[in-house]
């Protein structure tokens, strides 16, 4: 965080982002529900199974299920862009803090055993200065990002601002204060702020914020990333460019609404579903508040992926392993009808023109009323095989999404979760448990569907493709092809 707008400009290469084949969207973004205003969050973190974030300021989000956010209690020192990590039995909060201007700052500790104010065991404890800026060398200690290294436990925290430097100095695990104040910080990047490091297949990732802040919707924050081998760098972008020279590759910038993305946090859910947090300088539909995001963090080529919050629309739902597509148990009409003779090639040559869509009402007269099976088969652009994706209102959600309905479009019938845990098309979407599906990104690129009623138990159940033509509800196996999806336009 930047409290005087300070833009700089650098030559970076754009790179394509072309990944796995998914749905072309027809609709806008879903944000978060709630009220979701804070600037420069924390890395999202869990507390008694609430998430919290902080941001500048003293702001505090808490959210019972990481869809619907509401204001919270204020931490006991409040300040620029605080990070927060759970080591032990002990949350550590890093906050900054500009002294007489900057670039003086100082960066405190505190820590608790607990974010939930209504426990009895809720006290913030000062533990003094983890890193500090004197004003006269080139870092301005803000920005705290704080990493615990998963191949050794060391823990790391990066800082600085646009003022000099992004700097790296090591802390201790189990206090979360520095390990030895003398050494002398390792210099990572320059011209950049709101810094974190991620860990992923071998290599250190160093995500910054690009760009001029602090602007509402004339803000110009970008995310880019650089990676090395080594915690202590030298981190390199896609071009081989230093980040201590100017480097990094475009990771996220602004798009439709939503201006200025900056300060990354990763949230790593396992079973390869990982998601990133991030706020807005401004969003447009917001009044052009500063406002919190969660999205899917894919993986491509070795280099992390801003994944798209998925979007209401009609979709072929469609099967990684088998290639199939899923659709109700019903006889199938050919689009146009069947093959006549036509003019040229023998019956070969179609019937002119161009053959419009099929409607549910020119084939569905002989649909079942009640229930109906699931099955998948090769796609044929037919009624049964589309599906409208959709999300369902005060139906609460999960971590950066609401649940949706799966109906066939033009239809009222929803696919939902049987009494013996099989996959069941009911006449009309009720809104219950059962018929309410969860859909998460995976890291590729492809789509996980759950549904609601089936993944609160002790092992949380996924659509799976038994074979090119059935399709059940199993636990999901992320080294397996069989429950990966695609959602393709019709």
């Amino acid at each position: 965080m930047r409290p005087i707008p300070h833009a700089q400009s650098f030559r970076f290469a754009t790179p394509i982002l072309i990944l796995m084949v998914v749905a072309i969207w027809a609709s806008a973004v879903f944000a978060l529900d709630g009220d979701v205003r804070i600037h420069d969050p924390s890395t999202i973190i869990q507390c008694n199974g609430k998430f919290y974030t902080y941001g500048t300021g003293g702001s505090c989000l808490v959210s019972d299920d990481g869809w619907t956010w509401r204001r919270g209690e204020r931490p006991a020192r409040s300040g620029l862009a605080p990070d927060v990590i759970h080591i032990g039995d002990r949350y550590y909060m890093y906050v900054a803090a500009n002294i007489g201007g900057q670039p003086k700052a100082a960066i405190n500790m505190i820590s608790n055993k607990t974010l939930d104010p209504k426990s009895p065991e809720y006290k913030w404890e000062e533990a003094g200065v983890v890193a500090s800026s004197n004003g006269v060398e080139f870092c301005n200690a803000i920005d705290p990002g704080v990493f615990l290294d998963p191949t050794d436990g060391k823990l790391w925290l990066v800082y600085g601002s646009y003022f000099g430097y992004i700097r790296l100095v090591q802390l201790d695990p189990k206090t979360g204060k520095r390990v030895d104040p003398s050494d002398t910080p390792v210099n990572l990047a320059v011209n950049c702020e709101a810094s974190d490091m991620i860990f992923h297949d071998g290599w250190y990732y160093l995500l910054a914020t690009h760009g001029s802040c602090c602007r509402g919707a004339d803000s110009g924050y970008n995310i880019r990333v650089g990676r090395a081998k080594k915690v202590t760098g030298p981190f390199l972008d896609n071009e081989g460019i230093d980040m201590l020279e100017g480097g990094g590759k475009l990771f996220l910038g602004s798009g439709g609404r939503f201006i200025g993305p900056g300060h990354f946090g990763l949230l790593d859910l396992g079973s390869g579903v990982q998601r990133f947090s991030c706020h807005y300088e401004a969003d447009l539909d917001r009044g052009g508040a500063s406002v919190l995001d969660i999205r899917p963090l894919l993986w491509k080529d070795g280099w992390p992926v801003a994944g798209e919050n998925f979007k209401e629309g009609t979709y072929e739902i469609e099967s990684v392993r088998t290639g199939t597509a899923l659709e109700l148990a019903v006889e199938g009409v050919p689009v146009g009808g069947k093959r006549a003779g036509g003019k040229g090639g023998g019956g070969f040559g179609g019937q002119g023109g161009v053959i419009p869509p099929q409607t549910v009402a020119q084939v569905a007269m002989n649909w079942p009323a009640g229930n109906i099976d699931i099955r998948m088969a090769n796609y044929l652009c037919q009624a049964q095989q589309k599906w409208a994706v959709t999300p369902v209102a005060n139906a609460g959600g999960y971590l950066g999404s609401p649940y949706f309905k799966i109906t066939i479009a033009g239809t009222d019938r929803a696919l939902a979760v049987g009494e013996d845990n099989e996959l069941i098309a009911l006449p009309a979407f009720t809104g219950g448990h059962e018929q309410l599906w969860r859909l998460d990104q995976l890291t590729d690129g492809t789509w996980r569907i759950m549904p609601k009623s089936a993944s609160t138990g002790k092992e949380p159940l996924a659509l799976s493709a038994i074979g090119s033509s059935f399709a059940t509800l199993s636990k999901f196996d992320p080294a397996s092809d069989k429950q990966r999806w695609l959602f393709k336009t019709p």
